[in-house]
């Protein structure tokens, strides 16, 4: 019909599904901080696995209606809720990556695991999600970041994804008190990525949010090991991060990918991401960076296609390309509660810009993965 048009599934390459009951809250505190008195104190409920199953179910549906057809979900340490999510996102039929967290250090005594049970807990969490046998939801190492696992458990970590072929996801160079906090703690690494690289971590299907402070020797080994980068620019802005340039990620040819980043970022949509990188990339350049801003284009990429390259399914997803799975999303610009008002005839491009810019979920009409249509938008007329 006239103003609908098909465009990839969005990839949302960073969230913490366990995080989405406080999305909002605690956005005046910096990292360290806010993982102390919100995060941590949220994530050991979900022991309780009737509070894990409300919560995940409410996050896959959410996340698929603002149209993330492929998501990647931090969990918590709880093995049994842990697995309840990538169940959870098999029956929605989203395309998913699922980690149980890993953290034996620096973290409340409420919050934390034994080294030897983590690894055992991993590892079954590992085969329980395989056993599922649904091809769209796999399973994910996720050491949560370095200041909380210490280089043994990272090492093990590391020798789980030789086994098994797995991805990785992890955090990395987030804030000044991270960066800091990790040369104290790792004296004998060159530098943060080092700690990974150490632990045999680093490698075509890792992926590395934030990278707000990447050093020129850090984006060579990612860039050499073939990881990508998850750009997170709400959550980076609200927790006072910093910005991340994403334009000399690129030109150093690193992999960039976009995530919400709940509960550090403020919105579950990644079009939301798609307008923070894009401001982001504009704030620099004021700030004295010589290189030109993100486009609208380059932005798209970053959530469709940067994405797909990130989880090594750039053969699968990521655009139309003939051969490739139909990951899609159906967008209508005059749906009846439509955000976006068209007031004269625009081309494809303009409509395009017109929903990157002022779109949102009630414009997502149909929501398509493998070519399976898993949720169509019951309007009110």
């Amino acid at each position: 019909n006239e103003g609908q048009f098909l465009i990839p599934g969005f990839v949302d390459a960073h969230t913490h599904a366990s995080q989405f009951p406080n999305l909002c809250l605690g956005l005046d505190k910096p990292l360290l901080d806010w993982l102390d008195s919100y995060t941590f104190p949220l994530e050991s409920k979900y022991e309780d696995e009737v509070f894990a199953s409300k919560v995940y179910s409410a996050v896959v549906e959410r996340t698929l209606s603002v149209g993330s057809t492929t998501a990647v979900y931090f969990a918590t340490i709880h093995n049994k809720s842990s697995i309840q999510l990538a169940k959870i996102a098999s029956v929605g039929g989203q395309r998913a990556f699922v980690g149980k967290v890993n953290m034996n250090m620096n973290a409340p005594k409420y919050y934390c695991e034994d080294s030897e049970q983590s690894i055992r807990d991993t590892e079954t969490f590992i085969e329980a999600v395989l056993q599922l046998k649904d091809p769209l939801v796999q399973p994910i190492v996720t050491p949560r970041f370095a200041i909380t696992c210490d280089g043994k458990l990272l090492s093990e970590l590391g020798k789980l994804v030789q086994k098994y072929n797995l991805h990785v996801q992890t955090h990395i160079s987030e804030n000044n008190e991270e960066v800091e906090k990790i040369k104290e703690l790792f004296p004998e690494c060159k530098h943060y990525a080092d700690v990974y690289e150490k632990a045999k971590l680093l490698g075509r299907k890792t992926i590395l949010a934030h990278g707000v402070l990447l050093k020129p020797d850090e984006i060579k080994l990612i860039k050499d090991r073939e990881c990508s980068v998850i750009h997170c620019p709400s959550s980076n802005t609200f927790l006072h991060s910093g910005q991340c340039n994403v334009r000399n990620l690129l030109k150093a040819g690193v992999n960039v990918a976009l995530g919400t980043d709940i509960a550090g970022g403020s919105q579950p949509s990644i079009l939301d991401a798609i307008r923070s990188a894009l401001t982001t990339s504009i704030h620099l350049v004021f700030s004295g960076d010589n290189s030109l801003p993100l486009t609208y284009h380059e932005a798209f990429y970053l959530a469709t296609m940067g994405g797909a390259i990130a989880l090594d399914l750039e053969d699968t997803i990521g655009n139309f390309t003939v051969g490739k799975d139909f990951d899609a999303l159906l967008v209508d610009l005059n749906s009846n509660d439509s955000p976006i008002d068209v007031l004269k005839e625009l081309n494809l491009l303009e409509m395009v810009q017109k929903f990157l810019y002022l779109g949102d979920d009630r414009n997502i009409q149909q929501v398509y993965v493998k070519g399976r249509l898993i949720r169509k938008r019951q309007c009110n007329n």
